[in-house]
């Protein structure tokens, strides 16, 4: 067994589990200053975890096993999504268990965790939030499989670390294929992570709210676990998004001297991407439930134009 590479597994998924909190108070946080709020800062993230971890779990009298074994179960996919998505180096033995299909199927698994949770107590709120976060998720998972052939087929490989090293020394210039893909990615984005303008993720308006609402029968460590995991699920697309559009500063694999640069390019990499979130989620409109379907399906086409562009022409 090589133990760099297995240091190197676990320095990136540790780094991804302690600062995805981070990243949602970055989010937030810039959203504030847009708004000319002065905000709540950005280490709110681990406030609020370090509260509802030391609170009593509250249990509906009718939650069965399910119910508190979700959060252990979607907290678990996420941490072994991230596992797989190169951070900092492409050294990750992880992921050479589990490709892109592979990893969308994670994001699958906590998602189908979470609906029969928010379903199981019965509650109208729960029910709700579960058949429209089930609605998005068809299509949504579709359109996050299109926007991965493109890089698959660019690097004739499926596997993630694969696809960086062939990204990141190819010509710096603008392909039309991946033009179209990380437009779909970016609406993939949105849609899964429960962000504007498909849902709002400070509301809990009963007709508007999606995410929210699956999680109001939780409390304490159930919620915080919950929470944690939809930070981290924001950190995995961040770095899925980094590793296929902006793969430069990954160190590749046995480049040890190149970690320190590589981290603190993460870090402006995740900076500006949290501003450019908030700055889209300022200047959008939450629209319609019913409106969904025609958003996720044109980042569907998209992500299909993409991959036809690269097959045709091969740019």
């Amino acid at each position: 067994m090589n133990w760099g590479y297995l240091a190197s597994q676990l320095f990136q998924t540790a780094l991804a589990i302690a600062t995805a909190p981070l990243l949602l108070g970055w989010v937030s946080q810039c959203r504030a200053w847009l708004q000319n709020r002065s905000g709540p800062g950005v280490l709110q993230p681990y406030r609020v975890l370090f509260k509802l971890l030391q609170k009593d779990a509250v249990i509906a009298h009718n939650a069965s096993w399910l119910f508190r074994l979700a959060p252990y179960v979607v907290f678990a996919c996420m941490v072994l999504a991230v596992s797989i998505v190169p951070l900092v180096a492409t050294d990750l033995p992880f992921a050479l268990a589990a490709d892109v299909i592979a990893l969308v199927g994670l994001l699958a698994l906590a998602r189908v965790f979470m609906a029969l949770a928010a379903m199981d107590v019965g509650t109208a709120f729960g029910s709700l939030g579960a058949r429209r976060e089930m609605l998005i998720a068809c299509l949504a998972e579709p359109a996050l499989l299109m926007v991965f052939f493109t890089p698959a087929l660019i690097s004739q490989s499926t596997e993630l670390p694969v696809i960086v090293d062939q990204l990141a020394h190819r010509e710096l210039r603008l392909y039309p294929s991946m033009a179209f893909a990380a437009v779909a990615f970016l609406m993939v984005l949105l849609a899964e992570n429960a962000r504007i303008p498909v849902d709002n993720p400070t509301t809990h308006l009963e007709l508007t709210m999606v995410h929210e609402a699956m999680l109001l029968e939780y409390s304490a460590r159930h919620l915080a676990l919950m929470e944690w995991a939809h930070a981290l699920k924001l950190m995995t697309y961040a770095a899925i998004g980094i590793a296929l559009f902006a793969p430069w500063g990954i160190a590749a694999a046995g480049e040890w001297l190149m970690f320190p640069l590589a981290v603190g390019v993460l870090a402006a990499k995740l900076a500006l991407g949290g501003a450019g979130l908030a700055l889209l989620e300022t200047v959008s409109a939450k629209m319609r439930i019913f409106r969904v379907p025609e958003f996720l399906g044109m980042a569907f086409m998209l992500a299909v134009l993409g991959m036809l562009t690269w097959i045709l022409v091969q740019a």
